[in-house]
Parts: structure tokens; C-alpha cells; sequence
């Protein structure tokens, strides 16, 4: 919706709205007040939305992480974050101080701080504006991947599938709340670890589902990135729930809106295919990294405590911005 909408250039802004990016990067340097040859890269991004969980805790503390993420994602640290809440007129207050108390410690955890925000009074939405720093050197963009990188995911896929199933309630609490602590883990780490080894580009996995978000790698980047499915981590449980038709409506909907964007290959299973295509909540880093760098970025998540999964390959453009496998 922005694409067109302010067609001025300037050098500062780094990444805008025409990018495939998950936040904007803009320069500051002489014109704001910094010293000649001094420059300073600030990440803007924002997120909010509806309880995707019952319990108040956990959803302001995933709500919190889910928009950090797009700073991890650019290979940034956040510094300050804005709240933004829309409650209704009778909610009840305890529940309105833990989602609150979720995200502030999400905040913290991540050595942010929170300096303000924005309440109205509608239909339950909480997330944030958040501000980083990325040094330049360090930035991750959709546009930068290569042909010959490996493709490397940090969190296991299925919370759209997690989730709706609970609205559903076709599971309790104590299936969906492992889930639920994926949802709140930052990507703070993965971040870390990328930019140790030197990605060339990354994006975090969450409305537009893995096959969202890698389409826009590969359409940044004008590669083909060849997934293979059967090396994609699942979440415990997705799958058999997933089979049961219990799909967030964003499986679908992106299904349907990539068609031409996407080569799906023969003898996948149909329910993997949904998942791949499937909403997520604050998902992990998709990291596209030269596949000489590969181990160097194995031992670095590894380090960190995070799970390695390859799951492919970027090739040179095949008419598709993603193949599966």
C-alpha cells in the first residue's frame, strides 16, 4: 500500500517501503548532528495483533518478541520500543497488567526499553514500535542472498497450525504451551550467530509463513531458493494436527496468492505443503549464508544453543522464487 505513495529518494534511507524488507533502515550522519564520518543506521519496524494464546502472559510477551524479531532479522539490536494496545472499554485489569508485564519482561530480556506508547479502546491488539541500531557492515537484507548459498532455519515451523488448533479447542493448554514458548524465544541469538559467521541475508518466519517469506529472499535477491521440504523442522504435533485440516486461513490464502511464484514438486506430501505455506508467529530466522561459511554458522548456532537445519539451496533464478522439493 505505500509502494507509490511518496516517490522522493534519498541516500540516507537505506531500506523503505519498496524493499521486500522486514523494517526500514535509515542513515544518520552530518544532518542530524553526528560528526563528519560518523554515521549512525537506525531499524524502525512495527507489530501487533490479536491473541493468538489464552493466557494474557504469554501473549504480550509473544506479541513483544514477534516484533523485536524484525530487528534480529536485519542483523540489528533494539533499543527503545513503543507500546501500542487496543483493549476494550471492560476488560478486565488484571488481564490487561499481564499482557503488559509479558511484554515489558520480553522488552527487558532483550535489553531493551520501553519509553511510551499508545492505548484506544477497541477490540483486544498489543505489539510494538521498535527502534535499533545496525551497523552497516552487519545488515541483512531480502535483496542480498546468492547463487551457491545455503539456506538455514532457526526455529521449527506449525504454530499457525499450534494455534488454531487451540481456537479450535482441539487442544488444551498444555499441548499448545510449549508452542507458546517458542513463539516468546527471541531471535536475538540467531542473530548473533548470523552475523558472527557473515549471512549474506535473512528475514524471520511469521504472517506470510515460510514459503512467504522466502518468496521474498528470492524476489529481493533474484535467486530461486530450492527448498527441501522433507528437511524442514516441524514443531511436535503439527503435522498429525495439520492432516486433521486444522490450518490457519493464511495457508491458503498464500497458497492461492503465490501460485505464480512458486513451483511446487511432485510427491510431497499435502499436509507438509500446508505447513510450508502456513502462517507463523514469531517464527525463526531464515538465514541465506555461502555455503564455504556454512560451518562456521553450524558452529555458531550451535554455540548459542540453537538447532541446525539446513533445509537448501539458493540457485540462479529459475522463473520461480521458490522451488520445493
Amino acid at each position: 500500500m505505500l509502494r507509490g505513495l511518496d516517490s522522493r529518494s534519498d541516500a540516507r534511507l537505506i531500506v523503505g517501503p519498496s524493499d521486500f524488507d522486514d523494517a526500514g533502515v535509515f542513515e544518520l550522519g552530518v544532518g542530524e548532528g553526528l560528526p563528519a564520518g560518523h554515521t549512525l543506521n537506525l531499524v524502525q519496524t512495527i507489530d501487533f495483533f490479536p491473541p493468538i494464546v489464552d493466557d494474557a502472559y504469554m501473549y504480550g510477551a509473544i506479541a513483544a518478541a514477534n516484533a523485536l524479531s524484525d530487528v534480529y532479522a536485519m542483523g540489528g539490536r533494539p533499543l527503545t520500543c513503543l507500546t501500542l494496545a487496543s483493549l476494550p472499554k471492560d476488560f478486565p485489569a488484571e488481564w490487561t497488567a499481564a499482557i503488559f508485564r509479558g511484554g515489558s519482561d520480553k522488552v527487558a530480556e532483550a535489553g531493551a526499553f520501553i519509553v511510551g506508547g499508545h492505548t484506544v479502546e477497541a477490540e483486544v491488539q498489543f505489539g510494538y514500535s521498535v527502534t535499533g541500531i545496525v551497523e552497516r557492515a552487519h545488515l541483512k537484507t531480502n535483496s542480498g542472498a546468492r547463487a551457491g548459498d545455503a539456506l538455514y532455519l532457526t526455529k521449527p515451523i506449525g504454530m499457525g497450525t499450534m494455534t488454531t488448533s487451540a481456537k479450535l479447542q482441539k487442544i488444551d493448554w498444555a499441548t499448545l504451551e510449549p508452542a507458546a514458548r517458542q513463539m516468546a524465544t527471541l531471535n536475538a541469538a540467531a542473530c548473533a550467530a548470523m552475523v558472527a559467521a557473515g549471512a549474506h541475508a535473512a528475514t524471520d518466519i511469521t504472517g506470510f509463513g515460510l514459503v512467504g517469506h522466502a518468496r521474498n529472499i528470492g524476489a529481493g535477491s533474484h535467486v530461486t531458493l530450492r527448498i527441501e521440504s522433507g528437511r524442514v523442522s516441524l514443531f511436535p504435533g503439527a503435522r498429525d494436527l495439520a492432516a486433521k485440516g486444522w490450518l490457519s486461513g493464511g495457508a491458503k490464502r498464500s497458497r492461492a496468492g503465490l501460485k505464480d511464484e512458486v513451483r511446487v514438486g511432485g510427491g510431497i506430501d499435502e499436509t507438509l505443503i500446508n505447513l510450508l505455506f502456513d502462517a507463523e508467529t514469531s517464527g525463526g530466522l531464515l538465514i541465506a549464508i555461502a555455503a564455504t561459511d556454512a560451518a562456521r554458522l553450524e558452529h555458531e548456532l550451535e554455540a548459542r544453543g540453537l538447532p541446525v537445519s539446513r533445509i537448501g539451496t539458493c540457485v540462479d533464478w529459475t522463473g520461480a522464487a521458490v522451488d520445493l522439493v
